[in-house]
């Protein structure tokens, strides 16, 4: 072999081992994980606050009258393909109301279906979490839902998660209402918790 071929392999074994090298040390994608702030209850299980400020924390609205649509230029596919279906995607926040997440809301009152309420939070470094939630909430405007499933930090996880929304904010800040959820989460036997 010439001369000209050997370094051209050299440098490519080269050039390989310190591409290796480099990703190792120095990661490409390095996600900050917020500190959770959960709280232990005595029956060994956790329960963690999340917030919503509306209308500030809402990112998209989908809604069968595309007048009420957020963004106003959204293409939602109307009644005649998902009927009265509505989807909402939110920023979910902590206690400290710092931005941990996203969360989307799907409802439906349709007879067709069967009305319906889930939720799906995403935790960037911790895991995503789907509940189906009970649709007609309390005299008191609270509802309350199951979580069915879970990935990473609440793949081995079951409980329940409450939703509530509240009108009267402290400290206003253009805040006009808030949804509060509230996830009692407990580790299943032979699990991580």
């Amino acid at each position: 072999m010439n001369r000209l071929v050997k370094t051209f392999i050299f440098g490519l074994i080269l050039g390989v081992l310190g591409t290796g090298a480099l990703v190792w040390y120095v990661p490409a994608v390095d996600l900050h994980r917020e500190r959770s702030l959960v709280s232990v209850q005595a029956n060994g299980g956790n329960v963690e606050e999340f917030r919503i400020n509306l209308p500030r924390d809402r990112i998209m609205v989908g809604l069968p009258n595309p007048d009420n649509s957020i963004p106003a230029s959204l293409d939602w596919p109307g009644e005649r393909a998902l009927g009265d279906m509505q989807a909402e995607i939110f920023k979910i926040r902590d206690a400290n109301d710092t931005v941990i997440g996203v969360g989307s809301r799907l409802a439906s009152a349709s007879e067709a279906t069967g009305p319906f309420i889930e939720w799906a939070l995403h935790l960037p470094a911790r895991g995503s979490m789907y509940m189906k939630m009970g649709v007609t909430p309390s005299a008191d405007g609270v509802r309350d839902g199951l979580l069915v499933a879970g990935t990473r930090d609440f793949l081995e996880m079951s409980g329940s998660l409450r939703e509530q929304f509240v009108s009267e904010i402290d400290g206003n800040d253009g805040v006009q209402g808030r949804i509060l959820l509230s996830a009692a989460l407990v580790g299943s036997p032979g699990g991580t918790e």
